[in-house]
């Protein structure tokens, strides 16, 4: 049996995430009919109800200790309720964000202390992170251009200073961990990101 991995994607909103953990997971199903696809937050039926909250643009008031320990509860029963299971039972997870964006968005953009998020969600998690992160890399203005078409969310209002420390945030932790983070140009055709993808699972993973 081929070894499970657990593949994230991250990126500030409007990267393409979505679109490319679906294809990918697409993709893997070929060789494991059991590979799982979800996202965080909001991958269980109790993170979708934390997700409600985090993402409702009328919580104005929300603590952004708070916000971070949500998130953190999210994780905790997705890694019960998914992850582990999945793992478990020798299939591949690829998930659309993963604890790398709650260390870029709480951490670096709300500019909590960054070790204090990371302990909190390495336990959230029982230290299992995942083992091949892709950032679709995307200037702000460009993927903003991509959700213009609909009501923006809690987050997708932030303003372009917060999204600048969370791209920051990102490209700090690809730098410092080069053999498990894949950066992508992600303002071309989503073909081709697709195919940048698959091509790096298999030379990263040998899947």
């Amino acid at each position: 049996m081929t070894k499970p991995f657990y593949i994230a994607f991250e990126g500030i909103e409007g990267c393409g995430k979505t679109t490319q953990a679906l294809r990918l997971a697409e993709s893997l199903r070929v060789l494991d009919p059991g590979t799982v696809l979800t996202r965080e937050t909001g991958g269980t039926d109790i993170g979708a109800r934390i997700r409600e909250v985090l993402h409702d643009i009328g919580n104005t008031h929300l603590d952004s200790i708070a916000e971070a320990l949500l998130i953190a509860g999210d994780r905790a029963q997705h890694r019960s309720e998914v992850l582990e299971p999945a793992l478990s039972a020798g299939h591949h997870v690829v998930s659309d964000r993963s604890v790398y964006s709650t260390i870029a968005y709480q951490g670096y953009g709300r500019q909590l202390p960054i070790d204090t998020v990371r302990s909190v969600n390495d336990w959230a998690l029982q230290s299992r992170w995942p083992d091949l992160i892709f950032l679709l890399d995307v200037p702000h203005e460009h993927a903003m251009s991509r959700l213009a078409h609909r009501a923006l969310d809690r987050f997708e209002q932030e303003d372009g200073d917060f999204f600048s420390r969370v791209a920051h945030g990102f490209q700090a932790m690809a730098a410092d961990d080069p053999s498990r983070w894949v950066i992508i140009d992600a303002t071309g055709d989503a073909d081709v990101i697709s195919a940048a993808v698959r091509q790096a699972v298999k030379e990263r993973l040998g899947l």
